[in-house]
């Protein structure tokens, strides 16, 4: 269940404890559920247990993948029940720690937009620009809600544009330009007796909500299973009835990426691979009450690493390092 959900369709408390018991069967991913867990406590309006849980995995004595992420959630959290003096204080470590991550960035920034802090907001969203693109020919995908979001508060700020905000206007791919998305003159016409302006605003929200909850949706990837040399090393060692599937590494490598290939040119959107572990799928197959040697079970185990949130997207973005982790990039490397 998505968080972004209506309340209406689902019970957000229900789906938060859920998500909460499935952190406990796989603790590897405790962060990554929890987040979404604390998302749906929001939505559900119990912000201080939404809190409890950012905190909980701040105070985890496993380290987290994005501290920043959960620190820039809790502080938008915060912030929209009454302790703006915390929030503003975790937004300004925010800042001064610089994290590489757009998303952490992307929060904070909307959450002084979201409270009259335009000025602060878009300085904001400007030192982001800085920081994560001022050395990038193309700037990734996961980069763009930061041209997006600093585009929109300096068109409420009545600023002229400038570079960023002419690629924010390129890579925006709505039938709806940016300029017209962020108009600020916009509200007023959704107050006019016109059908036609009142019909014309609103074909912009579609685009505007749809461009939102394609940004919001992370839909569950099409996956394929990757093992490192040494795990499927391991792996064929303790079963090696596998050694069918894998005839060897390199081989299995060729195959990942011929697969997705083949499956990009059929069609098939939202690609993406996950990495395997002996551990991790000797533990899947035990709940699945099924031998490890059993070929049938690897595509079920990609499947739900993939629901869990462990897939990464293919290709990968531009400049990047390749899938494989040879350190090399995917365009010099599988990507060839």
């Amino acid at each position: 269940m998505r968080p972004d959900t209506p309340a209406e369709n689902v019970d957000h408390t229900a789906e938060a404890a859920r998500l909460e018991r499935t952190a406990g069967l796989y603790p590897e991913d405790a962060e990554t559920l929890l987040l979404r867990a604390a998302a749906h406590l929001e939505l559900s309006g119990d912000r201080p247990a939404a809190t409890a849980l950012y905190d909980r995995l701040l105070s985890s004595a496993e380290g987290l993948d994005n501290p920043a992420l959960v620190r820039a959630l809790k502080a938008s959290n915060l912030w929209e029940y009454g302790h703006e003096a915390e929030a503003r204080a975790i937004i300004e470590g925010i800042r001064t720690t610089s994290p590489r991550d757009p998303a952490p960035w992307v929060i904070v920034a909307e959450a002084l937009e979201s409270h009259d802090e335009l000025e602060a907001a878009a300085d904001t969203f400007t030192e982001a620009a800085r920081l994560l693109l001022g050395s990038v020919e193309e700037p990734p995908p996961a980069t763009h809600p930061v041209l997006y979001g600093r585009h929109r508060v300096r068109r409420m700020l009545g600023l002229p544009h400038d570079d960023w905000d002419t690629l924010a206007d390129t890579l925006h791919t709505s039938s709806v330009t940016l300029d017209e998305l962020h108009d600020p003159k916009r509200v007023w016409s959704l107050g006019s007796d016109n059908p036609a302006e009142l019909e014309a605003e609103i074909s912009r929200l579609r685009a505007e909500l749809g461009a939102y909850r394609e940004a919001l949706s992370r839909p569950f990837p099409v996956a394929v299973l990757h093992w490192p040399a040494p795990e499927l090393s391991e792996l064929l060692s303790a079963y090696p009835t596998l050694s069918a599937e894998y005839p060897s590494h390199a081989e299995h490598l060729s195959t990942i990426e011929s697969s997705l290939r083949e499956l990009s040119a059929s069609g098939t959107p939202n690609l993406g691979i996950v990495t395997g572990t002996v551990p991790s799928y000797e533990a899947f197959a035990a709940s699945e009450g099924t031998s490890p040697s059993d070929a049938t079970l690897l595509p079920q185990y990609a499947t739900t690493l993939a629901a869990r949130g462990r897939a990464v997207a293919w290709p990968p973005a531009k400049g990047t390092g390749c899938w494989c982790g040879a350190g090399e990039a995917y365009a010099a490397c599988h990507g060839v």
